[in-house]
Formats: structure tokens, sequence, C-alpha cells
């Protein structure tokens, strides 16, 4: 018997079919950046303060002292939620008292915006923000609205895999995009945030099947030798070009519906690709759609200048694919032993806490001092070096070694931003921007050390889980840069302490670079502290070229 990938050797591994699968799949990424991001510039809070009615009879002076001052960031600012009690101040003003001279301000009874606020548009015209009045007694909608967009996220990556594995790959990542882009645009039309965030919700779980079934198409076209890359460098880097694309969208179009008008056309543009991007062959195999594998891998041949076969997939040759069982495994499965639990536990809260340091940096751009629109595209922009590093990490290093580096580089630059004095707030974007760095390169080597350290029964369901873990860190990561409501530089104190605190746990988890990936649970290593896993020559030789796919979730 022989497997997939001897049979369709004579393909080569990269030649002009492989490149266009490659570049193709990593374009259709491109959307997914700029739509999980958006509700950074879509809920953006711009500065606020309680509006007075021009029918409220006051005089200039009056007018200009109506709202209190409080000290934020060492300069004193208008209230947000509060103004002096108007009947109050218009009475003092009727009598011609001075405020400051006549009255003494801090004794005057304040009051709710009962008027509404008025709301600066130095930064943006209008957001969900504005648009619904998300602020103080109601500001704890806006962290909810990007949690919700995460638990969609959750949601679709519960489904996606499920769905693809019934109705095809290339089929539901069109649906999947369909999904993301048509209720991306009736968002446009919500009249009221309920509405929004229920959209919201859609479009997450559009977001990451679309994500997701990309890449599980990819890792089955391409050749073991390309996966790696396509898995890391590929997805994404052109995850982080969509990202850098937002920030450009935003700087032009300040209007939040006609900025999500703008985010739907790329989704549109991606139509065309349903000629070019063939379904999975294995996928097709595997529902015994043997002629119709063998069409794709012939047009294949024939894009790469290569005579295929005349019999590509002799169905009595592939039997074996489709009639052998594998033992059932159970999720307790990974809880069976104190070893095995205990590297799993490790491992949810790596992946948990790590997607809370990665999410809760890109969120808390609009909170940086500065241009708003160039943090975000720093911080997207940062994310293609590090993924660059990683790959490059990964190929050399031991794993716990490098993921706890960058964790520990990562969380001690966010430390650090707590004794930057505030007049040099460029040095705090920097800080933000190295600890970004930090932990993306983390975030991205996490699905290749789960792969290696669990074993073949139990690698896709442990990814899964571990990766599930991740998402409820991306839906309580906007708490954590809600934080920065009460100190600018408390999201980074708790977010950096964190971040070392898992880099710490890292340590203790075995090794997997040059060992021989495990076949069974017996087979797993044993948490040994600070202790390094001995490696043999051979075992080196095969990290080269692992044959583990991961399928993402």
């Amino acid at each position: 018997m022989r497997d997939y990938e001897e049979v369709t050797a004579f393909l080569g591994e990269w030649g002009p079919f492989q490149r266009l699968i490659f570049f193709l799949l990593s374009a259709s990424i491109i959307p997914n950046g700029f739509n999980g991001m958006s509700v950074v510039f879509l809920a953006g809070t711009p500065e606020h303060h309680c509006r007075v009615p021009d029918t409220a009879n006051l005089s200039s002076a009056w007018r200009n002292h109506s709202i209190p001052l409080v000290l934020q960031d060492d300069r004193e600012v208008p209230h947000s939620c509060r103004r002096y009690r108007l009947a109050t101040i218009a009475n003092f003003s009727s009598l011609g008292l001075e405020p400051g001279r006549d009255v003494d301000l801090e004794q005057l009874e304040q009051e709710s915006c009962l008027d509404g606020w008025e709301f600066s548009q130095d930064v943006y015209l209008s957001t969900i923000v504005t648009e619904w009045n998300l602020v103080c007694e109601d500001d704890w909608k806006t962290p909810l609205t990007a949690s919700l967009f995460f638990v969609g996220v959750l949601l679709g990556s519960f489904v996606s895999g499920q769905l693809s594995d019934r109705f095809g790959r290339k089929n539901i990542l069109f649906a999947t995009m369909a999904v993301q882009t048509g209720f991306s645009f009736v968002q446009i039309f919500s009249i009221n945030w309920e509405m929004f965030t229920v959209l919201f919700v859609i479009v997450g779980m559009g977001q990451i099947s679309n994500y997701v079934v990309a890449f599980i198409l990819g890792t089955e076209i391409l050749g073991k030798s390309v996966r790696i890359i396509f898995s890391t460098l590929g997805v994404c880097t052109f995850f982080a070009v969509g990202y850098m694309v937002l920030p450009l969208f935003a700087y032009f179009i300040r209007d939040w519906r006609m900025l999500l008008l703008a985010l739907t056309v790329p989704g549109v543009l991606c139509v065309p690709l349903w000629w070019f991007i063939p379904e999975s062959p294995r996928w097709l195999i595997s529902q015994r759609r043997f002629k119709e594998a063998e069409a794709i891998i012939q047009r294949a041949a024939k894009m790469n200048n290569i005579v295929a076969p005349a019999v590509i997939f002799d169905p009595a040759e592939l039997q074996e694919l489709n009639s052998s069982k594998q033992q059932k495994v159970y999720i307790l499965d990974l809880f069976r032993t104190w070893n095995i639990a205990i590297i799993t536990i490790m491992s949810l809260f790596l992946w948990m806490l790590t997607s809370v340091g990665y999410f809760g940096l890109s969120l808390n751009v609009p909170n940086l001092h500065g241009d708003p629109y160039l943090n975000c595209f720093l911080s997207a922009l940062i994310e293609v070096p590090a993924y660059i590093t990683a790959w490059l990490l990964l190929r050399t290093l031991p794993r716990r070694y490098i993921i706890a580096g960058v964790l520990f580089w990562g969380g001690g630059v966010l430390l650090l931003i707590q004794v930057v004095p505030a007049d040099y707030y460029y040095v705090s974007i920097g800080l933000v921007m190295l600890g970004k760095f930090g932990v993306t390169s983390a975030f991205s080597m996490l699905y290749v050390f789960t792969a290696e350290l669990y074993p073949t029964l139990v690698r896709n369901m442990a990814v899964g889980i571990t990766s599930m873990a991740s998402r409820v860190g991306s839906i309580i990561a906007p708490y954590f840069v809600y934080l920065g409501a009460y100190n600018k530089v408390l999201p980074y104190i708790v977010m950096g302490s964190l971040t070392i605190l898992i880099g710490i746990v890292t340590l203790f988890f075995p090794e997997s670079f040059g060992a021989t990936l495990p076949e069974t649970l017996e087979q797993m290593q044993k948490v040994k502290g600070f202790r390094c896993w001995k490696r043999s020559r051979n075992s080196i030789q095969r990290e080269e070229n692992p044959k583990v796919l991961i399928t993402a979730f």
C-alpha cells in the first residue's frame, strides 16, 4: 500500500501549481486580518464630556466652567461623566456670580450627563461608541463588543472542522468567506448596539472558519516541505498584511459605517478565487471520489509541465486509507495520568495567557499616546519579523527555551513601561511594540510545540483543546484593556506579569526539539523541570522534516 504523498510525489514540491495554491490561499487570509482587529476603530472611544444644551441660561464664564476638572495622567482634563448641576449654576449665572471667585466650584453639587455627551472628532468622526453613547454607565459594552466577537470565533472553531469534513474544504472555505463578508455588510445597517453585536458574533464565526479551512486545505494540498512554511510564514504573514491594511483604511475613512463598507470590498474580490483553488484531493479520496481527485492532480501535473501516470489513484491500492480504523480517543485521555494531566494543564495556561497578551496589546493600540492609526500600523508591522524570527528559531533551537525566552522578553519590556516618564511617550510605544514582538513570536510557536509533545493518537485533539483555551484568552483580553480606564500603565503591568509567569511555567515542559515524535501516551516525555531532554543525532535529523500535520482550530 502506498500513501497519498508517495502517489503524488511526481508533482514535485514547489512547482507553479504549488506556488499558485500557496499564494491564493494565503491571500484569502488577508480579510481576516482587518476583520479580526476592526473593532479597534469601529469601537474607538474619543474624548468626551457632558453636553450642556444651548438652551441653558448660562453666561460664557459659567458655560466654560460647567464641567468639573479631574486629574488624569498628571494633567487636569474635563470630567467625562459628570457636570455641575445645571439648575444650580444657572441660578448663580442669573445672579451675576463668577465661578471660582464668588463660588467655590469644589463645593458644587454634580450630576450625570442628562443631556448626552459631546464627543471630540479629532480622531474619529463616528464610531459605535459615539453612535449609541457607549460611555460612562454603558462603557462596559465596549469591551463586551470585542469579547462577543471572540465568542463567535470560539463557536466557529467548534464547527469549522466538522463542516469541512462533511461538505468539503473548498465549499466551506467560500461559504465562510461569504458569511464573513455578507454579515459585515449587514452590520452597516445596524440600528442599535444589540443588533451590531449579534451580527459581530456571526462575523467572528465566519472569520475563524475561513482561516481554519484555508489552513487545512493548504496543508492537505501542499507537500510536507512547503507545509510548515505555509502554516507559519504564509498564513501568519498574510494575516499581518491584512492587519496593516486596517489602519490605512481607517485613516482615510473615519465614519464607522463607511469604514465597515470599505472592509467588505476585499471579501467580494475573493470570489474569482473559486475558479483557481481546487478541492482537497485528500478529502475527495476519503469520500471515495477518486476520479475527481485524479482530475485535480492531472491539471496540477499539466501546470507543472509534468507527464502524469495514466492511473494515479488506484482504489484497491488506496483502500487502506478508507477502511483502516483508528483507536477511539476521548478528551479525558489528555488527563489519563498525572504526567499527561500536568502537561495538558500547563499547555492550556500557556495558550490562554499568551493569547491574552497578544490580543490585549493589539486591542489597546488606541489607548497609546500619539497617532492611533500609526500605532496600529506599527503593531501589525512588528508581527512580520516576529513570525520570521519564530520560524528561524524553531529550526535550530530547543522549543521550551526559545518560547520562554521570547515570553520573558515580551513581559519584561512591558513591565518597563511604568518607569518611563510621561513626556517620553515614544519610548513607551517602542516598548509596547517590542513586547508585541515577543508575545507574537511565542504565539506562533505554540502549534508546533504542542503537536510535538503529544502522541499521534491525541495530537489533533491536544492542539484543538489548547487552541480553544487561546480563544478563551481572546475573550477576556478586552477586559485587560479596560483596566486602562483606571490607570494607563495598569494593563501593561498585569499583562507583563502574566507573560513572565507563563514564561517560567514553560521551562517546566519536557523538551521536544530533536526527540522522536511519540506514537502512544506511554511514550510521552516526563515533566523534568529544568533538565533538558537528551537528543540523538538521528532524532535531530528527523526534526529537520517532522511528519506532523496540524489541524488548526
